[in-house]
């Protein structure tokens, strides 16, 4: 079906039944996305106030036939956030809608709104001496309401789970307008299809989520942090395995860093304390929350003191208090900062299965020499089998130099990740950089059924046109 433009005349209809402050002048952040290669367009921007204003600006814009692009914190990496081509849409922004509606502590449930900050959110849990556990480098700009839309993850997944893990409840506008009123607080609700689990993760294409339900935990009593030097992939992965045995449940963290991560913080960041004095090949950033009577600093050392036999660690540091431990973070959360800086040819957020991982590994360093002498910086959330798998130019070079071979180094990776039964999105989402990937290597079945729900929940087309699903590759 054909779409239209946003235009005066929509402006004129929105302020006549919603008023003169809805809208906004088109700002040149909400056209782009953090690693700048695709460009918005956006003929009209909504700033609403309440999910009855956010149900009449898609009941307008579908009358008219408009395409709506929902607005987070703009943080997103795929582009989900941006519409470069067609109709300029009506670009509807959540960021007003930043009420803590509701803190139950008995309950463990806290309710906010879609344009709530998550810093805030996490801010809000723990005045009530609870936990919201979804973590990620932008928490200090992203919103609740686009962590919920790409299914965010981040650094306590393994824990925790992503996004939709922690949730209970969604309130969302449909594509018709209509408010589904589904922000239960029940963790027992089994009255038929899951709307929830079916928009978590939509990337906006099947209505605009507006608040949420969240999953709070208890506080851990006690919390500790180590970084240990590991021989190989394979070590990491066994010393998950014993730090399971050893503590259960209570690993927060496992984060995996290469070598080339510290090397390209030493380069861009050199105010920034690495922790070794010789940089290992790789190390392990684990972190521990324990409840109370256990000490985690105890439990690290014990881990040590099991792992060094074996031959699993080769050195280490045991955070001895909070700024100790800030420090360590400081070195996994700024390696993506770092790769900025450096620029980086093609980058990949992949996931294999954990025991593969050190194939996966050993063979992608094999098919990326086939293709040049450029520069591998693997790390990421090993506990859950992400990577964020980024090829480099070599030393001195620009990434511009290397544009042509950008495609074939992505299809490579991809290829080798559908090998190894993985996924070529572990927690970005597709948005409109990965809708290739996404037809290349999606089950087919899987594909026609998504199509399918598309088509009768948003049968005008007109929910964030371009992401998720389209016709052909996004490069």
């Amino acid at each position: 079906m054909t779409l239209n433009s946003a235009d005066e005349s929509l402006a004129q209809r929105i302020r006549a039944q919603l008023g003169d402050a809805v809208l906004r002048p088109v700002e040149p952040r909400y056209l782009e996305e953090p690693r700048g290669r695709f460009q918005g367009c956006a003929g009209l921007l909504a700033l609403p106030r309440t999910v009855e204003q956010v149900a009449g600006l898609v009941r307008l814009a579908l009358d008219a036939r408009v395409p709506v692009v929902p607005y987070g914190g703009g943080t997103g990496l795929v582009a989900g956030q941006v519409m470069p081509t067609g109709p300029a849409p009506l670009v509807i922004s959540l960021e007003r809608m930043t009420a803590i509606r509701k803190v139950l502590p008995a309950e463990n449930v806290l309710v906010a709104e879609a344009g709530a900050i998550l810093s805030n959110v996490q801010a809000a849990a723990d005045a009530a001496g609870r936990l919201f556990p979804l973590s990620l480098a932008a928490e200090g700009s992203c919103r609740i309401g686009g962590n919920l839309s790409t299914n965010a993850g981040g650094v306590n997944v393994l824990r925790y789970g992503n996004a939709r893990d922690l949730c209970l409840g969604l309130e969302a506008v449909l594509p018709t307008g209509e408010i589904w009123h589904g922000l239960t607080r029940l963790r027992k609700d089994n009255t038929g299809y899951d709307l929830r689990n079916l928009l978590i993760g939509a990337e906006g294409t099947l209505g605009v989520i507006t608040a949420a339900a969240l999953k709070l935990f208890p506080r851990p009593a006690g919390v500790a942090t180590a970084m240990f030097q590991v021989r190989s992939v394979q070590d990491a992965i066994d010393l998950l395995a014993l730090a399971r045995d050893q503590v259960g449940n209570d690993v927060s963290a496992f984060e995996l860093i290469h070598r080339q991560g510290f090397d390209f913080l030493a380069e861009t960041l050199p105010e920034l304390r690495q922790p070794f004095a010789v940089t290992p090949e790789w190390c392990v950033l684990v972190e521990l929350g324990l409840p109370a009577g256990r000490d985690p600093v105890a439990a690290l050392e014990a881990l040590f003191q099991a792992a060094a036999p074996k031959g699993l660690i080769s050195d280490g540091v045991i955070a001895q208090n909070n700024a100790q431990r800030a420090e360590l973070w400081a070195v996994r959360e700024r390696i993506p900062e770092a790769n900025r800086l450096i620029g980086s040819i093609s980058s990949h957020d992949i996931s294999v299965p954990i025991s593969a991982i050190p194939d996966f590994v050993r063979r992608g360093a094999e098919v990326i020499e086939t293709l040049g002498a450029f520069r591998i910086n693997c790390f990421g959330h090993l506990g859950d089998g992400n990577l964020h798998y980024n090829i480099f130019p070599p030393q001195g070079r620009d990434r511009s130099a290397f544009d042509g071979d950008r495609a074939g180094i992505k299809r490579a990776v991809h290829d080798l990740v559908q090998e190894f039964d993985g996924s070529i999105s572990a927690e970005h989402g597709i948005g409109r950089l990965k809708t290739g990937d996404l037809m290349r290597y999606g089950d087919p079945a899987k594909l026609k059924a998504m199509r399918a729900i598309k088509a009768a929940l948003d049968p005008s087309g007109i929910m964030n046109p371009g992401a998720v699903l389209a016709s052909g590759a996004q490069d």
